[in-house]
């Protein structure tokens, strides 16, 4: 990264850096960690790069400096939440568990990751409102992707070896089918709470939730 204070930058660029305590890699992380909640609260449209630069105690021309426009920032946003589920997918050693406790274990993170993590559930849910303009100019989000399905595939893949999965389920069918229950019960939490008076905060019930998930994955896969 660029130092601010190196010879070839700007020189408004090097008063903007001067006398702030953070180095650069630590005010770019500072910046996209306040856009990711000025993009999930306002959306897209919504978002002003003015409002980041408040939170941040910077300037709208140190952001542009850094990510070059608020549309490749939000798309960094985009990059940083994906990239935080696939690489904690990519540390659950699904090929060293048992094809029935890897879905499991899978499973079981998925419920819990979309559960812990709203700002990831409402940006997928805003960027599908774009109809998915911005992933598309991200091939760093397709090949983070492309690495859970290979595992799930893997995993499959054992589990028809040992005669306890049944043949022919595809991994992109069986990746929906987990996130779509696990994404739902947060992205319409507030509507399906209030329609039905159910409180899908609950303890007693987000552990229900999570047992119902993996029992109906599991028992479609069995043979």
């Amino acid at each position: 990264m660029t130092n601010f204070a190196d010879a070839g930058a700007p020189e408004p660029l090097k008063a903007l850096y001067k006398g702030r305590k953070n180095n650069p890699e630590q005010t770019r992380k500072d910046i996209l960690h306040a856009a990711i909640v000025e993009f999930v609260s306002q959306g897209l449209s919504g978002a002003r790069v003015d409002a980041i630069a408040e939170r941040t105690k910077t300037s709208k021309r140190m952001i542009y400096y850094y990510f070059g426009s608020k549309e490749q920032l939000y798309v960094e946003v985009l990059e940083k939440l994906y990239g935080d589920i696939r690489r904690t997918e990519g540390q659950l050693q699904l090929a060293e568990l048992e094809p029935e406790q890897a879905i499991r274990r899978l499973v079981e993170f998925t419920f819990d990751h979309h559960d812990h993590n709203v700002d990831f559930v409402r940006i997928v849910g805003i960027e599908n409102i774009h109809n998915g303009v911005n992933v598309k100019q991200s091939s760093a989000i397709r090949a983070m992707s492309h690495n859970v399905l290979t595992a799930l595939k893997e995993t499959l893949l054992r589990g028809e070896a040992q005669g306890v999965f049944r043949q022919g389920v595809e991994a992109i069918d069986l990746h929906l089918l987990i996130s779509s229950f696990c994404f739902y019960r947060v992205s319409n939490r507030h509507t399906f709470s209030e329609i039905f008076q159910i409180d899908l905060t609950d303890e007693q019930v987000k552990q229900r939730h999570k047992a119902m998930i993996c029992e109906s994955v599991l028992n479609y896969l069995h043979v």
